[in-house]
């Protein structure tokens, strides 16, 4: 198998956040559709429905969305939205975020050129790492 890392390069803010699953659980309970629609993408809602747990995996975007705000030093506001954070896997079904416009422009703004995430959960908490870089000059 020829394996191929992402790309490396100076790190410029990294971010980290836990959650408890039942934390999620308990907010999908009392506000449902509307908290699905206010957080999560199409591509994500499908992605972790379609998984035997989906509040682990619900808890992991959650967790993710809050740790690259943090790796931009912004939190979710008015500079990052929940929404403009995406996670999705690539080919070997590693996490991968898909920035929107509003997220795009904020990782031109503080000159980075890619983002690291790392997810994982188990059945009562999730936790991501985010990893803002910029490629070094050639």
């Amino acid at each position: 198998m020829n394996l191929t890392l992402p790309p490396g390069g100076i790190l410029l803010g990294l971010g980290c956040d836990v959650i408890e699953v039942e934390r999620v659980r308990g907010v999908l309970d009392r506000q449902g559709e509307r908290f699905l629609q206010r957080v999560f993408t199409d591509e994500e809602r499908a992605y972790c429905f379609d998984r035997k747990f989906p509040h682990r995996h619900l808890a992991a975007r959650f967790a993710a969305k809050e740790a690259v705000s943090k790796a931009f030093t912004t939190g979710i506001g008015a500079e990052l939205g929940w929404k403009s954070v995406s996670i999705y896997h690539g080919a070997r079904n590693e996490p991968l975020v898909r920035l929107d416009e509003q997220g795009r422009a904020l990782l031109a703004q503080v000159g980075a050129t890619h983002l690291h995430v790392s997810l994982s959960h188990t059945d009562t908490l999730a936790m991501a790492v985010a990893a803002l870089m910029r490629q070094p000059p050639a």
